[in-house]
C-alpha cells in the first residue's frame, strides 16, 4: 500500500489554521432573523400560563413564539430517536429546568436577547426526581405516555408504557450466575457511580432554516444530516425530497451534536414567519441541551480458587434525563459489555435507562462505556488486591482471548486486547521485576492500570460515491461529517489506494443531502469502518468501470493506465466522468427477548486502555498525574499520525470527567453553568502522555483498518483511581476524583472523618 498507512497532514488544516474552514456560526443570509431561546426555571411543572406582550412590545422584535404557535403548523411536534417525546417547544409541561418554552425573534440578536428578559411563565410545580435509582420507583414519573419512534432496526422492540420510568430494560443471561455465586471460593460486591458531565464543543449548537419554495434548507452544525432529514420530513409530512440538510465543518461535536437538537426548532420558526431563521447558543445554553449519563453501577464477582472469575453479575441505572435522545440505545449496546473485557461463563446484566429531571442525556465519546469501564476495572484492581494478586497477573488470568464469546454470545474477533493489554504493562515498567518507588513524606506515587472495550453501532448503512473526472482527479460525496477527527483525510486515502493516485487528488464535498448520499451518522466511532468500507466499494466500483473504459479504448488489459490517459484515449480529448457507488451494512443478529444472547451483535470491537502514574499529597488530597499511557486496537491505522492525536484527544477529554468536570445541580438547577466554574483540562494539566498503536489487524475493515476515536477514553478514570489506591490505599468509587474526595477517604482511612475536624 502507498496511501493507506501513510502518515500526512489533514487536508482541511490550511483552511482551519487561516481561517477560512466553513462553519455554521459564519453564516448570514438576507432577511434573516435570530431566535432567542426563553427556558423554564423549574424542573418539573405543567405550564400555565406565558405571557409574551411585553416581549412583543418591545422595538425591533419581530414576532415570540411559543408551543402552542408551532402545534399550529406541526399537530404532533414530538421528536425524538428512540422515543418521541421532546416537544420542539414545551406543551402542557416542563421537565427539566432549561427546557425550551419560547423564542423571541428579532433581526437584531441583542433585540431578542432583551425580548426574552421580558417573558414570563406561570408553572404548577410538581414533584421532581434526580436520582436514577429513586426513579426506578413510579410516585413520580417524568412521562405519562412512551411513544417508541420505531426508527431504529436495533430499537424496533420498545413498546409503549405507562407509568414508569423505565424508557429501556436490557437483561442478559448466561449460563448460572446463582450456582456460581455459591460455588465460589471468594465474593466481591462494589458500588460506583459517575457524574453529570458535559461535551463542551468550542461551536456551541447552532442551526440555520431557510424556506425555499416549496421546500426547505437547513444549515446546521450536526453529526447526523440524513437522520435530521429524514426526522424533519415525518414533522413536516413531506417528502425528504423537499428537505435540504447542509453540514459544513463541525468545531466539535463529542456525540452532542447527533440526531435532532436544533433543527427541529429552526424549521418551524422558519416556516411560521417565512424567514431564514438562525438559532445560535451560548456556552451556558450547552449546559441544558444535552450532557452524560450520570450511572450507579452494582457490580458483583466469585473468583474460585485459580483466581479465575467464574461469576459475574452488573445493574446498571442509567440516568436519561428528561427525555430519551438515543439514551435507551447506551443502555443495551453498552449494557452488554459492563461485565468487562474478561472470560466469565456465567453472567447475569439488568441495564435500565431512566427518565428524571434532568437535562437530557445520550451520547459522548465512548457511548456509556467509560462509565462501565470505571466501575468494572475498579472493581477488578480491588479483586486482585483482596486476593494479593498483582493487578497485570490477575488481569492476564482472566482476559478474553481473540476467538472467545463475550458474555452476549458474540465471539472478540480481531480484538486485540491482550496485546493491548501487554503493550501498557510493558509501557508502565510493570515487568521490570523492579520495585516501585512509592515515594515517602507527605506525597506519595503509585501506578495503575485498566482496560475496555466497546462494541460498535450496529446495524447501520452507509452510502457513498467516487466521481473520477477526466484528468484523473477524484471527487468523494459521503454525509459523514469532519468534526475534527480526520475522516476527509482518511477517505481521500482509501480512494487514493484504491485508484492508484495520490491523496491529494481527491476532493470531498461535505454533507449536502441533495449531493451527497445517506450515511446513519458520524457518531460510536463507526465511520472509519462503516463509511470506509462505502468508499472502498465505490472506488473500486470507479476502477471497474474504468477499466472497461479502458477496453472500449482498445488498451491491452492487464496495464494499469492513469485514468487521465484512459479518458484521451477513449473520448479523443480530456472528457467523460466514470462515477463509482457502493453501499455498505454489517450483517447484525437482534439478542434473544429471553437471554440477551446473540452471536452477531456487532462487527467490529474497539480495544482502549490506560495506565497512570500518579503522586498524591496526603495532607491537601491533591492528585498529579506524572505519566499517562494509552494504548488502542485500531486495527491497521489508514492514518498513523492522525490516529495517535484521536488517541490523545480523547485521553485529555476523558482525564477532565476523571478529576474535575462535574455538573452541580440545586433543585434541578445547573448552579456551575459557565467555563468560569465547570472545569475542563488546561494545557497545564496535562501530563506527559504516550499513545501506542497496538499491531492489529480488522479483516473485515477497510485495509485492515476500524474506528479509534472513542477508545482513548475506556481506561483513563479507572487506571488514575488504581494508581490513587496504589499510592495511599484508599479507594474512590465515585467520580469526579476531586483532591476533596481524596482528603475525605484519607481522614476517613485514618479514623478521623472530616466532619470530626
Amino acid at each position: 500500500m502507498t496511501e493507506a498507512g501513510r502518515e500526512l497532514p489533514r487536508l482541511e488544516a490550511r483552511a482551519k489554521v487561516t481561517g477560512r474552514a466553513e462553519y455554521t456560526h459564519n453564516l448570514r443570509l438576507p432577511g434573516m432573523l435570530y431566535g432567542k431561546v426563553f427556558r423554564s426555571t423549574v424542573p418539573h411543572g405543567r405550564l400555565r400560563r406565558i405571557d409574551t406582550a411585553a416581549a412583543r412590545a418591545l422595538d425591533g422584535v419581530h414576532r415570540v413564539i411559543t408551543g402552542e404557535d408551532i402545534r399550529r403548523l406541526i399537530p404532533e411536534p414530538y421528536y425524538g430517536p428512540a422515543f418521541h417525546d421532546q416537544p420542539i417547544l414545551a406543551l402542557d409541561k416542563v421537565r427539566h429546568v432549561g427546557e425550551p418554552v419560547a423564542v423571541a425573534l428579532a433581526a437584531d440578536p441583542h433585540v431578542a436577547e432583551r425580548a426574552v428578559q421580558l417573558i414570563a411563565a406561570e408553572y404548577e410545580e410538581l414533584p421532581a426526581v434526580y436520582d436514577e435509582v429513586a426513579a426506578m420507583r413510579p410516585d413520580i414519573v417524568v412521562h405519562d405516555m412512551l411513544k417508541p419512534a420505531g426508527t431504529f432496526a436495533d430499537l424496533k422492540h420498545l413498546k409503549g408504557r405507562t407509568g414508569t420510568n423505565v424508557a429501556l430494560d436490557y437483561h442478559l443471561r448466561r449460563g448460572d450466575p446463582d450456582e456460581a455465586f455459591k460455588s465460589a471460593a471468594h465474593v466481591f460486591e462494589h458500588t460506583f457511580k459517575t457524574q453529570q458531565c458535559l461535551h463542551v464543543p468550542f461551536e456551541p449548537f447552532v442551526a440555520m432554516a431557510e424556506p425555499a419554495d416549496n421546500a426547505l434548507v437547513i444549515h446546521t452544525s450536526n453529526q447526523t444530516p440524513s437522520f435530521v432529514r429524514t426526522e424533519i420530513a415525518r414533522l413536516l409530512g413531506w417528502p425528504e425530497n423537499r428537505v435540504r440538510v447542509k453540514v459544513p465543518y463541525l468545531g466539535g461535536g463529542f456525540g452532542a451534536k447527533v440526531y435532532v437538537k436544533l433543527e427541529a426548532l429552526v424549521a418551524a420558526l422558519a416556516l411560521i414567519v417565512r424567514r431564514p431563521v438562525k438559532v445560535a447558543l451560548t456556552m451556558e445554553e450547552q449546559f441544558y441541551v444535552i450532557t452524560k449519563h450520570p450511572t450507579t453501577f452494582r457490580i458483583k464477582s466469585g473468583v474460585d480458587t485459580d483466581g479465575r472469575i467464574v461469576a459475574r453479575a452488573c445493574e446498571v441505572f442509567w440516568n436519561g434525563g428528561a427525555y430519551a435522545d438515543i439514551g435507551p440505545r447506551v443502555t443495551q449496546k453498552s449494557g452488554f459489555t459492563s461485565p468487562g473485557p474478561y472470560d466469565i461463563d456465567n453472567v447475569r446484566i439488568d441495564s435500565y435507562e431512566l427518565y428524571t429531571n434532568r437535562t437530557p442525556a445520550g451520547a459522548l465519546r465512548g457511548f456509556g462505556i467509560p462509565q462501565l469501564v470505571w466501575a468494572y476495572e475498579s472493581h477488578t484492581d480491588l479483586i486482585a488486591r483482596e486476593l494479593d494478586v498483582d493487578p497485570v497477573a490477575f488481569r492476564r488470568r482472566n482476559i478474553l482471548r481473540d476467538g472467545r464469546p463475550q458474555a452476549s454470545g458474540t465471539a472478540m474477533k480481531d480484538a486485540a486486547v491482550a496485546e493491548v493489554l501487554e503493550t501498557l504493562a510493558a509501557r508502565m515498567g510493570w515487568n521490570d521485576n523492579q520495585p516501585f518507588d512509592h515515594g515517602g513524606g507527605a506525597i506519595r506515587r503509585g501506578r495503575g492500570i485498566a482496560i475496555g472495550f466497546k462494541a460498535s453501532i450496529s446495524p447501520t448503512t452507509s452510502v457513498a460515491i467516487v466521481n473520477v473526472s477526466a484528468d484523473g482527479s477524484a471527487v468523494l460525496y459521503t454525509s459523514t461529517v469532519d468534526m475534527g477527527q480526520g475522516s476527509d483525510t482518511a477517505y481521500a486515502q482509501i480512494v487514493a489506494e484504491v485508484l492508484a493516485v495520490k491523496t491529494e487528488a481527491v476532493r470531498i464535498v461535505h454533507p449536502d443531502t441533495d449531493v451527497t448520499p445517506y450515511d446513519m451518522g458520524t457518531l460510536g466511532s463507526r465511520s472509519l469502518f462503516h463509511m470506509g468500507n462505502a468508499v472502498r466499494l465505490a472506488a473500486e466500483d470507479a476502477l471497474a468501470k474504468l477499466r472497461a473504459l479502458a477496453a472500449e479504448a482498445g488498451l491491452p488489459e492487464g496495464t494499469n493506465y492513469p485514468p487521465a490517459e484512459i479518458f484521451k484515449k477513449r473520448f479523443g480529448m480530456q472528457a467523460g466522468n466514470v462515477i463509482g457507488a457502493a453501499s455498505f451494512m454489517p450483517t447484525y443478529k437482534s439478542p434473544d427477548p429471553q437471554t440477551g444472547l446473540s452471536d452477531n451483535v456487532t462487527p467490529f470491537w474497539m480495544i482502549g486502555g490506560a495506565g497512570a502514574e500518579v503522586a498524591v499529597d496526603t495532607e491537601t488530597g491533591a492528585v498529579r498525574v506524572e505519566k499517562l499511557v494509552n494504548a488502542a486496537d485500531c486495527g491497521r491505522p489508514i492514518n498513523p499520525a492522525v490516529a495517535r492525536t484521536q488517541l490523545s484527544g480523547a485521553a485529555t477529554m476523558q482525564l477532565g470527567f476523571t478529576l474535575s468536570e462535574v455538573m452541580l445541580l440545586d433543585g434541578g438547577q445547573v448552579t456551575n453553568a459557565s467555563l468560569a466554574d465547570y472545569k475542563i483540562p488546561g494545557i497545564r494539566d496535562i501530563p506527559p502522555m504516550q499513545s501506542e498503536l497496538v499491531a492489529a489487524e480488522q479483516h473485515s475493515g477497510p485495509f485492515g483498518a476500524k474506528g479509534l476515536g472513542e477508545s482513548g477514553t475506556f481506561g483513563v478514570s479507572p487506571a488514575i483511581a488504581n494508581a490513587i489506591h496504589d499510592a495511599v490505599g484508599v479507594r474512590i468509587t465515585e467520580l469526579p476524583i476531586t483532591a476533596e474526595a481524596v482528603f475525605r477517604a484519607l481522614r476517613q482511612q485514618a479514623g478521623r472523618p472530616l466532619e470530626d475536624a
